[in-house]
């Protein structure tokens, strides 16, 4: 059996996405920057996908700008704010100690310039609290950027609340919400959002293309110089045909939310069910406020490498943490962050399902997983201390 459970990596594109960009590459071709037809046909379609995109956000059409994915828009963001907030005299900014790299590395490159970064404690359920981030706001403070659903763990932070929090204090609130988008109910208005990021190929989309929101108002700073496109403020040709793809899957993925929770929920927990009845084995995050596709395991006594490749064999496709950080041998810095040790944390499995997920395949990936634990740890040596009481068990039996 082959059973695709890496859905966090990236999706299958659909093919409503597919079927969205074909006239764009092979009739509707032109530069959306060209005065003639062919580049104003390209150039109506541009907008008209602005148009759909910013409803599915509810947001207007103007603070819509394309980009590369959500690794741009949140550095695009996030600069954007520290600029702005440097001409006023604030260089403080706050964020949480398991964001995705995109943020925490750009918030590093902002610390080297002088920057002040406050990383807020995500807890054991990995869920920041929205009066710890009013008390860690300081006269200073220019942005709080809190990820909306964690990539690795699934957690769902409260973002309307800590939101109407910023909004009170007037501090610009960003999220990266490359995980959640086309998940879980988005409206930038109504949840206190001033900038949002978000990635196609997390939903259905093609590789390559995104969106970042900016309330009406923000400064934009450049991160590419060259061009007009995109009101000057994200130079280069847009990639009509991406963007054709990325807003029909958006669309179709937002009209299908509360259909498609309501199959990957169940699925989750018979998942989660299943997974937990490997002895010393501890599911990562809060159980009820995380992504509905999202398992997050660690299991005492293997490495995560090896449960990867085994489960590889058998037809299994899964990761031990974001796929942007796989080659690393280094423990995933979430689930440090949410209080694992290092021996526990190499030991971590991600399993993200999708909503052509079956039943046959959570008990396929139940039985495989159950087998391939006792597999590792009947060749370790560290799990044989565990056993001999050499080491102590961190997780109950």
């Amino acid at each position: 059996m082959k059973v695709y459970a890496d859905n966090a990596a990236t999706t299958k594109m659909s093919r409503t996405a597919i079927d969205a960009m074909l006239p764009y590459m092979e009739t509707v071709f032109g530069n959306p920057s060209s005065l003639y037809t062919i580049g104003q046909e390209a150039k109506e379609a541009l907008e008209n996908a602005r148009e759909r995109a910013a409803r599915c956000l509810g947001c207007t059409p103007r603070e819509i700008t394309f980009t590369s994915g959500g690794s741009e828009s949140d550095t695009q963001a996030i600069i954007s704010a520290a600029r702005a907030g440097e001409k006023k005299g604030k260089k403080h900014i706050i964020s949480t100690a398991f964001e995705h790299h995109a943020v925490l590395h750009t918030l590093k490159r902002l610390e080297k310039e002088g920057f002040e970064i406050s990383l807020l404690d995500v807890h054991s359920n990995g869920i920041v609290t929205p009066a710890e981030v009013e008390a860690a706001i300081r006269e200073d403070t220019c942005l709080v950027t809190v990820m909306f659903a964690n990539n690795e763990v699934g957690t769902i932070q409260p973002i309307a609340e800590i939101g109407a929090v910023c909004r009170a204090k007037g501090v610009l609130f960003h999220t990266d919400a490359v995980q959640a988008a086309g998940h879980v109910r988005i409206n930038v208005s109504e949840m206190n959002i001033d900038m949002l990021s978000l990635s196609a190929h997390k939903f259905h989309g093609p590789k390559g293309c995104g969106i970042l929101y900016a309330r009406k108002g923000i400064i934009l700073q450049n991160l590419i110089d060259g061009g007009a496109q995109e009101r000057g403020k994200r130079p280069g040709t847009e990639n009509i045909p991406s963007i054709m793809g990325m807003t029909a899957a958006l669309e179709e993925a937002c009209a299908s939310i509360d259909e498609v929770t309501a199959k990957l929920i169940p699925l989750r927990n018979r998942l989660i069910a299943g997974l937990s009845e490997i002895p010393y084995s501890e599911l990562n995050g809060d159980a009820e406020h995380r992504l509905p596709s999202n398992v997050n395991f660690c299991f005492e006594g293997i490495e995560g490498e090896s449960l990867l490749l085994l489960l590889d064999d058998r037809g299994i496709s899964a990761s031990s943490g974001s796929a942007c950080t796989s080659g690393s041998l280094d423990p995933s810095h979430v689930l440090l962050a949410i209080g694992r040790p290092h021996e526990v944390a190499h030991g971590s499995l991600r399993l993200s399902i999708g909503e052509n997920t079956t039943e046959e395949e959570i008990d396929y990936i139940i039985k495989s997983v159950t087998e391939v634990v006792a597999q590792l740890r009947a060749m370790s040596p560290f799990w044989r201390d565990l056993v001999t009481g050499k080491r102590t068990h961190v997780f109950a039996k």
